[in-house]
């Protein structure tokens, strides 16, 4: 079983009525395996604040369904760790059901980073720019951009797989 790292960019927060704009797909090397923009098929709104991906620059990219078969294609049977994986998969059709196992690596460094939330009787989540900064990683393209996510999901991930193995 292979792991790949996975990170979208959205429209906004609620799935169905939000959609994905971008998809990154990173193999254990990190390397990419799949990078695009994808036409939401609707106005992107607000969210081009935050990730900087606008409606002119999703204007002819494929549509989530043109690409789903190659993302479903390699993530079967397979591990995916996303930085707040409920989140990202709500997007997909099957929810990323299809792969062997998904991964919330915001979860994990919760527990690791240690800050207690009074209010859900939980560990406090932090952003992955606080993860990624915490572990001082140094951000390959610009934060809030699907393949520069998940490039430091996977050195987030590997700094905990680290961790427990010393």
């Amino acid at each position: 079983m292979r792991t790949y790292f996975l990170d979208t960019e959205t429209t906004g927060l609620r799935p169905p009525e939000d959609k994905l704009v971008e998809i990154a797909i990173i193999d254990e090397a990190g390397n990419s395996v799949l990078n695009t923009l994808i036409d939401p098929g609707r106005p992107i709104g607000f969210a081009t604040s935050i990730h900087g991906i606008s409606d002119d620059m999703v204007s002819g990219a494929p549509s989530l369904d043109t690409v789903w078969p190659r993302v479903q294609g390699l993530l079967s049977g397979q591990h995916v760790v996303i930085y707040n994986a409920a989140f990202d998969c709500a997007f997909f059709p099957d929810q990323l059901r299809c792969s062997a196992q998904v991964s919330c690596a915001m979860l994990q460094f919760a527990r690791i980073y240690g800050e207690r939330s009074p209010r859900y009787n939980s560990y406090r989540w932090q952003k992955l720019t606080h993860a990624a900064a915490h572990i001082g990683y140094r951000w390959e393209g610009q934060a809030h951009r699907a393949l520069a996510d998940a490039k430091a999901a996977r050195a987030v991930w590997r700094w905990m797989g680290s961790r427990s193995a010393a």
